[in-house]
């Protein structure tokens, strides 16, 4: 049964509602696994260092995507939440022209400049050409994976939660049947893994396209539009947060591998590579919940309906608390069997990413509260307030954790300065909360 924003929502009915975004993320994750796994495994160490090196600063690039879905999506939301449905589709479909011109050349100055770029960051040798080779292959595909990231949110915004999984789900299975097939099959190694990457995002962002250009029975539809630099700016300002807390958590992933390189060689970063694919399996659980709870909001904000806001933030709450345990427990209790099922083939490197898990298993039991606190306050058009949490987050905090805690407990300093900047990520966000309740009413 279709669900629709203005129903009132009990706990099975938001869950329902919010089910596909999360399965959506967790397996678009899922799909990101499973590349690794064969890179690993067929291609060697040294390929699998590069993707995990390079990758940071190819998903900085492609989260423009996530800033134009998730400000798209919630003033998209707020506009037909006023009863304004035709200018809601207006700025959709500006929302997506945009992003595509955006994409075209961010794309083509990514493929000139990644060779200084992964040499800045420290690569030389065999793992610099391996970063090149594999990330100019992804830059071919960034407009497609920038509109991938996008309608991530705009479905749910549709009233299309299912079909958007249904699109993540095809786009998954390619690139794990091109995975198995170039690599493990046809021993493409890096160059294999990449093309099967770049085709799976062309299929998640190029077919979204086909159906809202055509009639279709979603909220949505690609028309003709005029420029409206009031509805773009408000987009970016409403995205901010999630760009910000995606382009720093690539800054910072970027700043862990140099640390990594620091004090724990090649091995450090292989090891923060398969803690970076199994934890953002988990953490795409608490995002695809605030991106699926996110057009809800936005639409009883802008109808006005504070009995019904409150409802969705204690329930949210309750929700998110519940699920922290269980993936906390979940990633304590299968540290060794994920480690192994990417490094077994290395006694030293699988010792050193089980320490590394039992350590980073706690950061589950914190980020859903910060990652839910930042998405709510976008979904209220509050951009700034979402920005700031995001920045302290993954910026500030995390920046500092790293710098510092090495220099005391060393390899271990950096598996620990995620759960410190998590758990300062919580007492930043709680006052935000505190603070703007009487301002929105969802207290």
């Amino acid at each position: 049964m279709k669900i629709g924003l203005s129903e009132h929502f009990t706990y099975g009915k938001l869950l329902r509602f919010t089910l596909p975004s999360i399965c959506m993320m967790i397996f678009s994750s899922i799909y990101g696994v499973v590349d690794g796994f064969f890179v690993s495994n067929f291609a060697g160490e040294v390929p699998f260092a590069a993707v995990n090196f390079i990758m940071p600063f190819l998903m900085m690039l492609g989260a423009l995507g996530f800033m134009f879905g998730t400000g798209g999506s919630a003033l998209v939301a707020k506009t037909m939440g006023e009863g304004d449905k035709e200018k809601a589709n207006k700025i959709f479909s500006l929302v997506l022209y945009v992003s595509i011109a955006v994409g075209i050349i961010v794309a083509i100055l990514g493929v000139v400049f990644i060779r200084p770029i992964a040499k800045l960051l420290g690569a030389e040798g065999e793992l610099l050409e391996n970063c090149v080779i594999y990330g100019r292959i992804i830059l071919v595909a960034l407009p497609a994976f920038m509109l991938q990231m996008e309608f991530q949110s705009l479905f749910v915004t549709a009233e299309k939660p299912k079909l958007g999984l249904f699109v993540t789900v095809a786009s998954g299975v390619t690139n794990m049947v091109l995975d198995a097939l170039l690599v493990g099959v046809l021993e493409g190694g890096l160059i294999g893994a990449a093309v099967a990457t770049a085709i799976s995002q062309a299929v998640g962002g190029i077919v979204p396209l086909f159906y809202f250009a055509r009639p279709n029975s979603s909220l949505l539809r690609l028309r003709k539009t005029n420029f409206d630099g009031k509805a773009l700016l408000k987009t970016c300002t409403n995205g901010s947060s999630e760009l910000l807390s995606n382009v720093s958590m690539s800054l910072v992933g970027m700043l862990y591998n140099v640390q990594l390189l620091k004090y724990a060689g090649e091995d450090g970063v292989s090891a923060y590579g398969v803690l970076m694919y199994v934890g953002f399996i988990f953490l795409s659980a608490f995002i695809g919940y605030s991106v699926g709870i996110a057009p809800v909001v936005g639409f009883n904000f802008g109808s006005g309906n504070k009995k019904e806001l409150k409802g969705l933030f204690k329930k949210s709450l309750c929700i998110i608390s519940v699920g922290a345990v269980v993936m906390v427990s979940s990633c304590y209790a299968f540290s060794a069997p994920l480690s192994k099922l990417f490094v077994g083939y290395d006694a030293e490197l699988l010792e050193l990413t089980c320490n590394a898990f039992n350590v980073y298993s706690f950061v589950f039991l914190l980020a859903g509260f910060s990652i839910f606190s930042s998405g709510f306050f976008t979904a209220l058009n509050d951009g700034l307030t979402s920005a700031v949490i995001s920045f302290l987050r993954t910026v500030v905090f995390q920046v500092g954790a790293v710098l510092i805690l090495p220099m005391i407990w060393g390899t271990d300093g950096i598996w620990w300065s995620v759960v410190a900047s998590d758990a300062m990520a919580v007492l930043v966000s709680s006052i935000f909360i505190f603070a703007k309740r009487k301002k929105y009413g969802y207290i």
